[in-house]
């Protein structure tokens, strides 16, 4: 639960994507497209229903004709290519329309309950563009800039969970299908990325090799927004770390592989390789780590013995001392074979009911408990200025988590309580010679109530904090954003700074109409053109 080892990982079998991917062709789900009203240029909009757990959904994808001095990744824009609407049912003619008038409007407007997801997205326009002209010129676009680039379209936003008035998680947290962290979310994104591919073969007026299509993903630009929700949801976070620990247990257990395991392990390791080399980024800083990694994962497959006992167990022994890039590859790849042994857990990563722990008795036990299993948070000296030189907030313009300068800055009046390891250790220097019930202590110390709720929940779930301080100087919030990014299912993440990142989804997924058996092995896909 380190910052570094969290800002090392890769998606798994145990992804969001992947889990949903394997419901829709498990209850082998079709896709329609209901309605289309583009013009020639693509500019118009566009429905596509599915039935999924007994209930039905649709897309609602609306494409405009955005001004070049309008066009923007940054949250502060005001206008996309493309607005969507996850609904939940198949929309009448009225609700067609109201969504096409203000899902574009996004932030501006206001949704209903029916409206599950609310999404947004901006065009690559080089590629886009390169697409839709080959096609009208009667060919298929050049395989080396589909590889280089991976998308037609980068999602800006995917909101869920009450935004602007659409529907609350829990109107949708127990339907099957939807019940997964993020599931409808995901479900949004996979249908936009077949919507972006209808798109460019509509404006380009010919057929894209599927081959091609396969590797066109969808894109995503995630800034800050999406870092805190970790700190915020430690049960959550709990529950996917120890998914992912059970599953890594399970298969280290093995006593022995067959033969056709070690060879598919074999030709995975092959496909890591190929995917890394793929893997091409503008930062310096960000290349020579995948540069490195190149170098090291070979290493680490000359050195993969799956013949003896217990192999995997050892595959996970033998890499402890190369880069956590390392570690974390080798974790997912042992994964990857293994659906039959792992896949069940997935239904655990949701939070259905919120914490589930008793609050301590007494300041003793309180103060114990932080001794025990907080030494983390005592360690940092909090008033050092390289230990609290950053604070988060929440902008009052775009009601977005933003991280400011302490000593550079104005603002951290308002800080937001995301200092856990400070605030538990202010909590542990106020209790030394208490003796008290715990909740006479805290009517005396009310600002102590968060930190004495989290110590109360590492008994019971030992993954729910992040064991670093998130305020130091050093603090790298791009680590939290590729931990979440990988539990989505991300790959090739692209930093543009220590704060936001481009990343690609749903590349090498399988289509729409491709949801039938061999549609789960998408492991960090390789181009095949």
């Amino acid at each position: 639960m380190r910052l570094a080892r969290m800002g090392s990982m890769f998606p798994t079998r145990l992804s969001f994507l992947r889990s949903l991917i394997r419901r829709l062709a498990a209850e082998k789900v079709t896709v329609t497209r209901a309605v289309w009203q583009m013009d020639a240029g693509g500019f118009g909009h566009a429905v596509y229903s599915l039935r999924l757990g007994g209930h039905e959904y649709a897309l609602v994808a609306v494409s405009s004709d955005l001004p070049a001095d309008q066009r923007t990744d940054r949250v502060i824009a005001t206008a996309w290519d493309s607005a969507f609407v996850l609904y939940d049912g198949i929309p009448e003619a009225a609700e067609i329309d109201r969504i096409v008038a203000t899902a574009p409007r996004q932030e501006a407007a206001r949704f209903t309950e029916r409206d599950l997801i609310l999404s947004r997205a901006n065009k690559s326009l080089r590629l886009f563009a390169h697409v839709t002209q080959a096609l009208q010129e009667g060919r298929q676009p050049d395989p080396e800039m589909i590889r280089n680039v991976g998308y037609l379209m980068r999602t800006t936003a995917v909101y869920g969970n009450g935004k602007f008035g659409i529907a609350d998680r829990h109107l949708i947290a127990q339907r099957p299908g939807l019940e997964g962290p993020f599931a409808a979310e995901m479900l949004t994104v996979w249908l936009i990325r077949h919507f972006t591919h209808d798109l460019a073969e509509h404006v380009g007026g010919g057929r894209l090799d599927r081959a091609l299509k396969r590797h066109l993903g969808i894109g995503n630009a995630t800034g800050l927004g999406m870092a805190p929700f970790l700190v915020t949801h430690p049960v959550l976070l709990n529950n996917w770390m120890q998914a992912r620990e059970t599953a890594l247990a399970r298969v280290r257990a093995l006593p022995r592989l067959t033969s056709a395991q070690q060879d598919r392990l074999h030709l995975l390791a092959d496909r890591v390789a190929a995917h890394l080399r793929e893997w091409q980024v503008p930062d310096p800083a960000h290349h020579a780590r995948i540069v490195a990694l190149r170098g090291d994962w070979e290493t680490a497959c000359n050195a993969l013995d799956l013949s003896g006992l217990r192999p995997l167990d050892a595959a996970i022994h033998r890499v402890r001392a190369a880069s956590l890039d390392v570690q974390e590859l080798m974790a997912g790849l042992i994964l990857e074979p293994f659906g039959d042994l792992v896949d069940d857990l997935a239904a655990t990563m949701g939070d259905p009911f919120g914490p589930l722990c008793a609050p301590l008795p007494d300041t003793v036990e309180l103060r114990a408990r932080i001794a025990r299993d907080f030494r983390w948070a005592l360690a940092p000296d909090y008033d050092a200025p390289e230990a609290c030189g950053q604070f988060w907030y929440v902008s009052a313009a775009k009601q977005e988590p933003r991280l400011g300068r302490r000593f550079a800055e104005e603002g951290a009046d308002q800080e937001t309580p995301l200092d856990i390891g400070r605030r538990v250790k202010a909590l542990y220097q106020d209790l030394e010679g208490e003796n008290a019930p715990l909740s006479d202590f805290l009517s005396r110390h009310p600002d102590h109530a968060l930190a004495a709720e989290r110590v109360a929940m590492a008994g019971r779930y030992p993954y729910g904090e992040i064991r670093d301080n998130l305020i130091a100087e050093d603090c790298l919030p791009i680590d939290m954003l590729r931990c979440k990014l990988a539990f989505f299912g991300a790959a090739k993440f692209d930093p543009k700074s220590d704060r936001w990142t481009r990343i690609t989804l749903c590349q090498g997924a399988p289509l729409a109409d491709e949801l039938g058996p061999g549609a789960d092995d998408w492991w960090l896909p390789v181009f095949a053109s």
